[in-house]
């Protein structure tokens, strides 16, 4: 039994809680709700700093096993492996902490309340933050998110691993730049829809510890203070059981950026009030106040303490030393061979292989004697890491990976080829001051790998980007600076070039897709991406990443940044053809689907069951994402939604039965009023290696198989057409 379903145990967890925070003054406990709670030395409380990240690795603490990005990890379409990377990540995290506590060292970023994962969609390609978040599709951001929560709190049935919070609550997704003061103005039925999925099944599935609120206001309410998301929905609805942080320095800006309150104490107040138990800012401090003038309860600031101590129990940290199980991992597990191992296995499946003209790849390196290696991405170590990111030991860039890779067989010829996004490498040298050494590497090459794209410097965090693009979103999707030319210079020697895009989002890459034979989205691959992608190249691994994003032609075709509605937006909504799409990836192997069927052809209350036979039917091991889709024959329903994923790992010639389920909430459609309606009629259920848009069988040169089925009618006392499931309250 997992700690979690424990009731009995959480209740006893809650009773000591209780016993505890009763104890306590109206100062010790206003001190206990900001995130660098003191010490209570009279009731034998240590001092916590609750503020710790693990996007994709233990951050900001020194060395750690830096992972892919949380973008690129979604590329997988693994809930499996994206819990494996999450426990791995636990386990140097408790690895970490004890040597921090044996040491005395209590500081920020040394505690066991991760704020990760980031399941906010990725509605927008300009949003800077998109990266860190699992892609664009609700479904596949639950499944991602289910499974890094599951690993990070582990499987014991007294304690949490470490504590997971899902972020941010709950209609976030740029601009970065007015965050502090933007309201995201959303429908109904696109909040249950797109945003609020995830948090649903991080809530319900893998019973998250925590979730954080968001900077800015939701139909304008701060999301730091809604009601009725946090205490109506997560909590009533949902039974949310843990607590609720609010994003560093959010409560403040209800005062300075929304300006729904005047002073400190009311925004304090407004937080506490409706549901905020924990502040990363300073504003909980002026609680104190608050409570004596009567705008807050006390007995709130104490239901508030006893969710805080509840999880600081949870994880044992008040406890004696030796009591909890994950008190015996030594910090020798930070770093380790299995880590880095795991590390480059990860990163390899997270790649995407974009285009392959004339099996281009993978590279036969006895028939290649001099490479070429350009591009200001192909040296990078910041190109590997993204944001929220730990510290490696051991970077490997791409072209440190090819080097190692080919050894002393190969001669491997490199340039920087330009800046990533100013128009020279040195001050005082007139513009494109490489291309010269772009053109000499070329005609000695006898292929040339371009690397090129973005890195967190251009995209992430309001604060975080310090260039010309300042807020941290993009501008567009085109390859910034003299990237382009670069490529276009490389294509123009007559040598075979390979383009590897090095982003946490998508690019416009209309050129490279016409001209370029063979095109890699390495996304931030991690601190061992450089030797992973170097084995795709040459192909001792095969690639199998899928696309979590669209990939659009062109910025115009998207709708306003701050338009928050859905339509035109996504695989789900878009109406013109994307680049690439998503759920879209290439192999250097090849699959075959047969058997396909279904349990029934009439949906029922326990949903259907959709089963195939998948074959490698190529030369070479490799993995396949098995999609299903569901297609509701419906005016005004989505394109298509997926529903049901599996990974399959096959060696040439194997065979396996996959058999994915569908419950019948994925023939639901949610109306205006945000209820999930089930209507009288037919629905495609369709499955595959990739999304049911023509794009995709043009790009893949394979088909869906699609099977119809029938949502029978259902008599209702209102005589309304459909059933009503799930139905919200107040929302």
């Amino acid at each position: 039994m997992e700690l979690n379903e424990n009731q009995e145990l959480i209740a006893q967890y809650r009773e000591r809680a209780k016993a505890l925070v009763a104890q306590m003054s109206l100062e010790e406990k206003v001190e206990q709700t900001v995130y660098y709670a003191p010490a209570i030395e009279r009731l034998g409380i240590k001092a916590y700093n609750w503020w710790n990240e693990a996007l994709h690795g233990v951050a900001r603490a020194g060395i750690a096993t830096v992972f892919p990005q949380s973008i690129g990890l979604a590329a997988t379409f693994d809930e499996e492996l994206i819990e494996k990377v999450a426990d791995a990540i636990s386990t140097e995290a408790r690895g970490k902490f004890n040597m921090q506590q044996a040491q005395g060292d209590i500081g920020i970023y040394k505690g066991l309340t991760f704020w990760s994962p980031n399941v906010n969609i990725f509605r927008d390609p300009r949003w800077g933050r998109g990266h860190e978040t699992f892609g664009e599709d609700p479904y596949l951001t639950s499944r991602m998110g289910v499974g890094f929560v599951k690993g990070i709190q582990g499987h014991d049935g007294h304690y949490l691993k470490a504590a997971a919070c899902a972020k941010h609550v709950a209609v976030h997704s740029g601009p970065e730049g007015i965050r502090h003061s933007f309201d995201a103005v959303v429908g109904k039925q696109d909040l249950y829809e797109t945003y609020l999925p995830a948090f649903k099944a991080c809530i319900q599935e893998g019973h998250v510890e925590a979730v954080m609120g968001a900077y800015n206001r939701i139909n304008g309410v701060p999301c730091c203070a809604n009601k009725e998301l946090l205490e109506d929905v997560f909590r009533g609805q949902w039974g949310f059981q843990g607590h609720v942080v609010s994003d560093c320095g959010a409560i403040q800006d209800f005062h300075e950026g929304h300006h729904v309150t005047d002073t400190p104490e009311e925004s304090a107040a407004m937080a506490m009030n409706n549901g905020c138990d924990l502040n990363c800012g300073h504003m909980f401090h002026f609680l104190k106040q608050a409570v004596r003038d009567g705008m807050v309860e006390e007995s709130r600031v104490d239901e508030a303490l006893v969710a805080l101590f509840t999880t600081r129990m949870k994880l044992g940290v008040l406890d004696e030393k030796g009591e909890n199980p994950y008190d015996r991992i030594p910090y020798s597990v930070v770093d380790s061979a299995p880590m880095q191992k795991l590390n480059r296995e990860v990163a390899a499946k997270c790649v995407v292989l974009l285009k392959n003209e004339g099996n281009l790849l993978p590279l036969d390196k006895k028939s290649i004697k001099t490479i070429g290696v350009i591009g200001p991405n192909a040296n990078s170590r910041r190109a590997l890491v993204g944001n929220y990111e730990g510290t490696a030991s051991r970077y490997w860039t791409v072209l440190e990976g090819i080097q190692e890779y080919l050894g002393e067989d190969v001669r491997v010829l490199a340039s920087e080829g330009c800046h990533l996004y100013h128009d020279r490498l040195e001050g005082c040298a007139e513009k494109g001051d490489r291309f010269s050494e772009v053109r000499g590497v070329c005609d000695l090459s006898d292929v040339v790998v371009v690397c090129l794209g973005l890195d967190a410097g251009l995209e992430g965090e309001q604060g975080d980007a310090n260039n010309e693009y300042g807020s941290g979103d993009k501008p567009d999707l085109n390859l910034p600076g003299l990237q382009q030319e670069v490529l276009e210079t490389a294509c123009a020697s007559g040598k075979p070039v390979i383009l590897v895009l090095l982003s946490g989002s998508a690019l416009a890459v209309n050129w490279a897709d016409e001209h370029v034979p063979a095109i890699i989205q390495g996304w931030y691959p991690g601190a061992q991406g450089g030797l992973a992608i170097a084995q795709l190249l040459f192909g001792e691994r095969c690639p199998e990443g899928k696309l979590p994003v669209t990939f659009y032609r062109t910025v115009e075709e998207l709708p306003d940044f701050t338009d928050y509605s859905m339509k035109g937006r996504t695989y789900r909504y878009m109406q013109n053809e994307a680049l690439y799409p998503f759920g879209y990836g290439l192999s250097y192997t090849s699959f075959s689907y047969d058997n396909v069927r279904l349990d029934t052809d009439t949906v029922t209350e326990k949903g259907i069951n959709v089963s195939a036979a998948v074959e490698n039917t190529g030369r070479m091991s490799g993995g396949e994402t098995v999609q299903v889709y569901v297609k509701i024959c419906r005016e005004g329903a989505p394109n298509y939604q997926l529903k049901g994923i599996k990974k399959v790992h096959l060696a040439p010639g194997e065979r396996k039965e996959v058999k994915i389920h569908l419950p019948k909430e994925a023939f639901g459609l949610y109306d205006e009023d945000g209820r999930l309606c089930f209507h009288e009629g037919k629905a495609q259920v369709i499955i595959g290696g990739q999304a049911p848009d023509p794009r995709s069988e043009k790009l893949t040169g394979r088909k869906d198989t699609r099977l119809e089925v029938t949502m029978p009618a259902e008599s209702r006392a209102d005589g309304r057409a459909g059933v009503l499931y799930d139905m919200p309250e107040k929302l």
